[in-house]
């Protein structure tokens, strides 16, 4: 644990501006925290590893994960809200999709980082 923290009280001033320079605006930070906040979710991650695999109705997400419609539709509002997941209406019935492939690729490298 000691040599974890520096022996010496030195803040490099040049790095430490360049790196404030880089910085995203205090809204970005924001809105990425909050975007995985809802990958922290086991239900969301669920519904979005099944819409990796296919398109899905609320009763779909429903029987696969176990949970009743009314739980999953409320998950399905939060990744609408945030804009990983897509709507298409058919008649009467709904469909989610991922909303783009982004989605998948932010999946698929959280996976190959916990697989390493």
């Amino acid at each position: 644990m000691k040599d974890e923290i520096c022996q010496i009280e030195k803040v490099h001033e040049s790095v430490v501006e360049k790196v404030k320079k880089l910085m995203p605006k205090e809204e970005i930070i924001y809105d990425l925290a909050e975007l995985f906040k809802v990958f922290g979710d086991s239900t969301r991650t669920k519904i979005l590893y099944a819409l990796f695999e296919a398109e899905l109705c609320v009763c779909d997400i429903a029987t696969l994960t176990g949970m009743t419609v009314s739980a999953i539709s409320h998950q399905l509002r939060i990744l609408r809200q945030t804009k990983l997941v897509k709507v298409r209406k058919s008649g009467k019935e709904v469909y989610y999709s991922l909303a783009d492939e982004h989605v998948e690729l932010i999946f698929k490298m959280a996976i190959e980082h916990i697989n390493e």
